[in-house]
């Protein structure tokens, strides 16, 4: 078995830190879901910001959970994953887990969705699914789609 893949994770807080997991935590849960060399911001943001860029870069004008922006796919993997605490505690609590659960989700949902999963078909739907509930068990975290839970971005 080799290596696992090279992560370089800039973590950026534009909310307050309370309650949401530390930069360690982030970084185990995105290089659970790499699969090559990557470089990657992720930022944790208010709903304002998320509106935003999910109205700029989406045409949707509300905050989303997350959304994943990749610049470069070549061979080293360089982009932003935006995740909304916002919407991310508004969320957790709905589904009735814990935000930590929640995070641990759109971390690798969002790694993945840089990495060229979708959720654009069923196929493709369930193939990411199936990843995602993989790597998500490794943490302990249970299956985010057990109660056909809304799917991330």
């Amino acid at each position: 078995m080799g290596a696992a893949p090279r992560l370089m994770l800039a973590v950026q807080y534009a909310v307050s830190r309370a309650g949401l997991p530390a930069p360690s935590t982030l970084s185990r849960w995105a290089r659970a879901a790499l699969d090559r060399p990557a470089s990657v911001t992720l930022r944790i943001v208010g709903a304002r910001e998320g509106r935003s860029l999910n109205a700029r870069y989406r045409g949707r004008d509300h905050a989303t959970n997350v959304i994943a922006f990749v610049y470069d796919d070549g061979g080293r993997l360089e982009g932003d994953i935006v995740l909304c605490a916002p919407v991310l505690r508004r969320e957790a609590k709905i589904a009735r887990r814990t935000l930590r659960e929640h995070c641990a989700h759109l971390v690798v949902h969002g790694m993945l969705h840089l990495q060229g999963y979708d959720h654009d078909t069923e196929r493709r739907a369930s193939a990411m699914e199936a990843r995602e509930r993989d790597i998500l068990a490794g943490f302990g975290v249970p299956d985010p789609y057990r109660s056909g839970a809304k799917r991330g971005g």
